[in-house]
Formats: C-alpha cells, sequence, structure tokens
C-alpha cells in the first residue's frame, strides 16, 4: 500500500475493542497470578472444592474414554444427560422441561451467564444484580452491550437482595434481573418468601431473571428454593446450574441452563457458533454424578459445615465481624477494624504472613472493606490461616492506634 493510501490511519488507533478495552480485568485472577509466584501460601482464596471428584463419577469418564467415547455431541448435549437432568429437575423441584427442547448443556455456569446475557440483551438494556457478586456478572453483561446495575447489599441485612432494593431501581430500560444465590462472595441466601417477592416485581415489571444456582445443593440449616418453581416463574426464569461445586467437579467443566425453547434456542445458536459442544467425557461424568452422587454431595456439606463453624468463630475471636453465611463455601469477614482497603489488606496478609484471600472489593464497590475467605480447605489448613491471620491483624490494629 502506497503512504499516501494509508495515511488516514492513525498511528496510535487500538486493535482492540473499547468494550473489551473499558472492562477491567478480573480481581480474583490477579491475586491467583501473585499467588502463583510465592511458596508456602495458604489459599482461601480459590473457589474450588478441595476434595477429589469422587471415583464413581472419574471411573464414568474413563469407562467412556474406554468405549472409544471421544466425539462431538450435539449442540444441546447429550440426549441422555438432558433427560437425566429434566427428571432431576422434576424430582428435586417439580419442574418440568423438555429435555429436547428447553435444557442446553454448557461449558460450565459461567458460559451459561455470558449466553443468557448476550441471547436476550439489545444495546443499553439493564440488568439488575447485587452488590457484592460473583465477578462474571457484571462483565457478561458489559461484554452483551447491556448495562450492569448493581444494588448494594449490607453485613446488616445479611448481604440479601430484596425486593424493596430492586423495585426503586427499574427503569423503562430493565430487561432482567441476575440473581447467584448461595452468594459468591458472601454465602448469603434467600428464603423461599424473599424469592416470592423478587418474583412478583418481575412478573409486575415483565422481567426476566437469570437465576445462577450453582450452590444450591451447599446450603446449612436452610431450604434452598429454585426461583423457577415458584408460580409464573418458570417461563420467566433462566434457571443455570452445573456440577462444579456440588459434585466436586470443577475442572470437568459441564453446566446447563434450562428455560423455555425460544430462549434456549438462542443460548443454542450462541453456543454452537462459539464453544459447539461441551466434552462428552465430562458429559458422561455428569450422567453418572446425578444418578449416584447424592451421598457424597451430603458428606461434603456435613464437612463443610464442620468449617464454617469453625473460621466463623475464628474471624470473630480475633476481632474481625463476620456474619454467618448460610450456603455456599465462603466467609465475608470485614476488615474494617485495620484501617486498610480490601486490597491492602490482601496483598499484606500474602506478603507478610503468606496467606492468600481475595479482596472484597473485587466483586463490587459494597464488597470493599471486606474479604473473601474460601473454607473449601482442611480444618488444619484454616486453623493455621486464622493463626496467622489473628497476628497480622493485632500487629496491624496496633499501628494503626499508634
Amino acid at each position: 500500500m502506497s503512504k499516501s493510501g494509508s495515511s488516514h490511519i492513525k498511528a496510535s488507533q487500538s486493535h482492540i475493542s473499547e468494550r473489551v478495552s473499558a472492562l477491567p480485568p478480573s480481581g480474583i485472577r490477579k491475586f491467583f497470578d501473585l499467588l502463583s509466584s510465592i511458596e508456602g501460601v495458604i489459599s482461601l482464596g480459590v473457589g474450588e472444592p478441595d476434595f477429589v471428584t469422587p471415583w464413581h463419577i472419574r471411573e464414568a469418564a474413563i469407562y467412556s474414554l474406554e468405549k472409544g467415547y471421544t466425539m462431538y455431541t450435539s449442540n444441546k448435549g447429550t440426549p441422555e444427560l438432558r433427560a437425566e437432568l429434566a427428571s432431576h429437575l422434576e424430582s428435586r423441584f417439580g419442574l418440568t422441561y423438555d429435555p429436547d427442547n428447553e435444557i442446553l448443556i454448557t461449558v460450565g455456569v459461567s458460559e451459561g451467564v455470558d449466553l443468557a446475557a448476550r441471547a436476550i440483551l439489545n444495546p443499553g438494556d439493564e440488568v439488575l444484580m447485587p452488590d457484592p457478586c460473583y465477578v462474571a456478572y457484571p462483565a457478561s453483561v458489559s461484554l452483551a452491550g447491556g448495562i450492569p446495575i448493581q444494588v448494594p447489599t449490607t453485613e446488616e441485612n445479611d448481604f440479601k437482595i430484596t425486593a424493596d432494593d430492586i423495585e426503586p431501581r427499574i427503569t423503562q430500560r430493565t430487561k432482567a434481573i441476575l440473581l447467584g444465590y448461595p452468594c459468591n462472595p458472601t454465602g448469603a441466601v434467600l428464603s423461599k418468601e424473599e424469592l416470592t417477592q423478587i418474583a412478583e416485581l418481575a412478573k409486575r415489571y415483565n422481567l426476566l431473571v437469570i437465576s445462577d444456582e450453582v450452590y444450591g445443593r451447599l446450603v446449612y440449616g436452610v431450604e434452598h428454593t429454585c426461583l423457577a418453581s415458584l408460580p409464573g416463574m418458570r417461563e420467566r426464569t433462566i434457571l443455570l446450574n452445573g456440577f462444579s461445586k456440588a459434585y466436586a467437579m470443577t475442572g470437568w467443566r459441564i453446566g446447563y441452563a434450562a428455560s423455555d425453547s425460544e430462549i434456549v434456542g438462542a443460548m443454542t445458536k450462541i453456543h454452537q457458533y462459539t464453544m459447539l459442544c461441551a466434552s462428552i467425557m465430562g458429559q458422561m461424568a455428569a450422567i453418572e454424578a446425578l444418578k449416584a452422587g447424592d451421598s457424597e454431595v451430603e458428606a461434603m456439606v456435613r464437612e463443610y459445615d464442620r468449617r464454617r463453624r469453625v473460621i466463623v468463630k475464628g474471624f470473630r475471636d480475633i476481632g474481625l465481624s463476620c456474619f454467618e453465611p448460610k450456603g455456599a463455601f465462603y466467609a465475608f469477614p470485614s476488615i474494617k477494624i485495620t484501617g486498610m482497603t480490601s486490597e491492602e489488606f490482601a496483598e499484606k496478609l500474602l506478603m507478610e504472613e503468606k496467606v492468600a484471600v481475595v479482596p472484597g472489593s473485587a466483586f463490587g464497590q459494597c464488597g470493599e472493606g471486606y474479604i473473601r475467605c474460601c473454607y473449601a480447605t482442611s480444618l488444619p489448613e484454616i486453623e493455621e490461616a486464622l493463626k496467622k491471620m489473628g497476628r497480622f491483624v493485632e500487629r496491624h490494629r496496633k499501628a494503626k492506634n499508634r
């Protein structure tokens, strides 16, 4: 090309889209990258079970390889897994979905969030979600051309998002509500009554609800209510769930979406041009998990509950306010008594005591002043981390008061 033909191109012009350039990097991954360069760290940062996937589930995947199942599946996933999921949702929640047209197997629940946002949003559509919330929620909405509207929640209300919080923020541009419960990062749960009030709002204002229930099996002393099971909500809910958390299958990357055929069809259209299909070996393992994995799930939940009580008491004993999480496997203590920002606290704790946590600010403005601590790690490591954190808090609290 001649010089004259290329003179209109600006030398400083970026090749990256404005939408992606404006997107902040994940606050979680920043600390994982830092963590990988330091030896001997106790990690309370990774949101991942420390249990290995139960043997009979792994064996199902091994057997599938021995049988030569190494090919693509249908874009929507294997008919066998979709049928098993339809049966599971009916027996557990009384929900009826057509496995042929109303269930899609996704590459983890994170892909499900992305597909749901891209399938329903037009440029400028608003999506309401709690603050703090999982880091992928606002990012997925933004990448789909929508506008994430984070609704503040507070420790005083156990970080619950309520209908009273949501309604004043509904505008003509509001398209959907995005809920994740039990909540990552806070462990907050929503009762049937609280969900019913949110459902009434969705019906009154003709809103869709994207309901991420991947932690739904991990609850302590409370019942999990599936939003789509509430009156009038099946047709306006995009139910997302998966196998990562309850069955200790994070690396398998198997999730699913269930909704009416129009929405699932739209999500499948995007999925077929990007992921094509989820791993067939992972899908075979997921079938086994649904058929025979309940006893292991219950055992893991009992152990998480034991750790949950230890870590919450431990934080309170060292002077950190910490509400009692009723779901997932995260505690979300306040570190405000140190006078540090959550990011400063996390960085100094890692460098001085080799304990990794995630700053609450990674999950939204309302997470500032808190840290996310995952108790899906062994009890001895939790107890050692608490000793180190107690030392750290005492040292910095004294420094602040000098």
